[in-house]
């Protein structure tokens, strides 16, 4: 059953702090499958310390599971995750909608005259 305030925590990680881009696109990944840090590093071209940070605030709000040890710790998303996979999804999109209304939009001085 879903958790009535998954919504609110989801938009503290991916929304409200530092790094909510990169930790959205790392869900995105080990919704497909799972990866170890240096997978994912490479898949995203980011720094080896920022996806360990990134997975440790995962893990630490129950967002992903660890199997294995050591450098063959593998990720995958949690089963609390699966099951409010909606609320994530709802917030991917709004977070989708702002980034292509924001690119998509034109400033007063990029407008033509005439």
């Amino acid at each position: 059953m879903p958790d009535p305030n998954a919504k609110r925590l989801l938009w503290f990680l991916f929304v409200g702090s530092r790094g909510g881009e990169n930790r959205i696109k790392i869900i995105s990944l080990l919704k497909e499958r799972p990866y170890n840090i240096n997978q994912l590093a490479e898949v995203l071209g980011v720094d080896y310390k920022a996806i360990q940070h990134h997975i440790g605030v995962l893990e630490k709000n129950n967002m992903v599971t660890r199997a294995g040890e050591k450098y063959g710790v593998l990720y995958f998303i949690s089963n609390y995750l699966e099951v409010n996979m909606e609320a994530f999804n709802e917030v991917k999109e709004a977070i989708d909608r702002k980034n292509l209304n924001r690119s998509g939009k034109k400033s007063s001085g990029d407008q033509c005259l005439g």
